[in-house]
């Protein structure tokens, strides 16, 4: 391409930078949040740490200029691409849009040369997560999700004894996940001052704005999210992938355990799904509403760490239960010393944001790249096509595809209301 119809090209569509570029010595990175609600303001704090962050985007133009307050008066934009196209130095992207904005927010600045801190779920579907794995190669960009679990050192030592053989031979795993939200109908009303609807909603169908829709509720909602399944989902099916080290199931079976209320939130609210694994392996994830939880009954009561959303690991010689502060086993010793990260081929991190900064710099995979993200959040996606369908399916890991059945397989990518396609990225 001739270097005149190079430069007019936008940013987000221009070859990616060389992935071995030095930085100049003793200079910052420079970092633009886009989306900047509480997590991106969250995440923006953290990574204040390591660079400057020069620019902010978000829809909402409050939220835009909230950010950039925060962030010593930052450039305010309200258009992503906008942004990547004037912003031409900038070296690391945060992205804390809502879901279904992820992946068409990543694939653009992967491809204008940029390292990406992605929010989870990484991915709406299992089509979109294929194509940022691949732009991320192709690219030779440095992409972490942000699965902070993976950096928390009781997750990491329930993973490294999981996989030494303190269970004995594993048999079962059970991913216990909050409730969703069940409630509605809601009525539209008039849209705030300042948020850009028809943006906000981006691929999804469009409708009457609904504050219940936007912001925080937003991941009730199928058209944008899959519930708790994926939003905590992807935290906790994460854990059961680290410690079983393999891609994904074989078999997925889920039910619904409640309906959603006409006119109302449509993500699954209370659900139970099976899958299956390599070597006879079951795992169950099952949403926690009541003290029936990893086998209880109502009468008699389940000690407390059995009611809180975590893992619980089983095996012929015990279990083990891991959830955020806390990690118990039945016995003392499951607990005893240590495996050896590097014997269970484990990397280690201790500081989600600090592990991103480093692979920024060393070019190395962060401990949540860009695989590992999809891989997690396809668990749940898998999980969220068996609740809708209502039957067992089969899935070929290594293919990314269901075997022998083509209704299912129409449910890993969805249709993208124009213009929100992945033509814009």
């Amino acid at each position: 391409m001739k270097a005149a119809a190079l430069s007019a090209l936008p940013a987000w569509q221009l070859p990616a930078l060389a992935a071995d570029q030095p930085a100049r010595a003793g200079e910052k990175p420079k970092i633009a949040l886009i989306g900047c609600g509480g997590m991106g303001k969250g995440d923006a704090r953290n990574a204040a740490r390591f660079g400057t962050v020069v620019a902010v985007c978000d829809v909402d133009a409050n939220r835009a200029a909230e950010a950039a307050k925060q962030n010593g008066n930052a450039r305010q934009y309200t258009d992503f691409r906008k942004l990547l196209d004037t912003e031409k130095d900038l070296s690391v992207v945060i992205n804390a849009t809502p879901d279904h904005w992820h992946t068409l927010v990543n694939l653009a600045a992967i491809k204008a040369g940029k390292d990406v801190y992605s929010e989870k779920p990484l991915t709406l579907t299992i089509d979109e997560g294929k194509r940022l794995v691949a732009a991320v190669k192709a690219h030779k960009r440095v992409l972490q999700t942000g699965s902070q679990q993976r950096s928390d050192k009781l997750f990491r030592q329930a993973c490294l004894l999981v996989r030494s053989g303190r269970l004995g031979k594993l048999h079962t795993v059970t991913s216990a996940l909050p409730a969703g939200l069940r409630a509605g109908p809601f009525k539209s009303v008039d849209i705030p001052a300042g948020l850009d609807w028809d943006m906000w909603q981006g691929q999804a169908p469009a409708t009457a704005y609904v504050p219940e829709r936007c912001f925080t509720n937003f991941r009730f909602w199928l058209d944008y999210s899959g519930g708790t399944l994926t939003d905590w989902g992807a935290h906790h099916n994460d854990i059961v992938l680290w410690a079983i080290n393999q891609t994904g199931p074989s078999s997925i079976e889920g039910k619904r355990l409640a309906e959603p209320v006409p006119g109302g939130y449509t993500a699954p609210s209370e659900y139970e799904i099976t899958y299956g694994y390599q070597g006879g392996l079951k795992h169950i994830c099952k949403s926690t509403t009541a003290s029936t939880i990893f086998g209880g009954r109502p009468d008699k009561p389940v000690p407390r760490h059995l009611m809180d959303h975590g893992v619980k690991f089983e095996g012929s010689d015990g279990w083990l239960f891991v959830t955020r502060g806390k990690i118990e086993a039945s016995k003392p010793e499951i607990l005893g010393d240590k495996p050896s990260p590097q014997e269970q081929g484990v990397q280690v991190s201790d500081d989600h944001m600090a592990n991103f900064f480093d692979c920024v710099a060393t070019r190395k995979a962060p401990i949540c790249d860009a695989e590992t993200g999809h891989r997690s959040v396809s668990v749940c996606h898998l999980g969220g096509i068996a609740l809708r369908l209502g039957r067992k399916l089969t899935w070929d890991p290594s293919r990314e595809e269901f075997t022998n059945d083509a209704e299912a397989n129409t449910h890993l990518a969805r249709e993208q209301r124009k213009p929100w396609t992945y033509d814009i990225a």
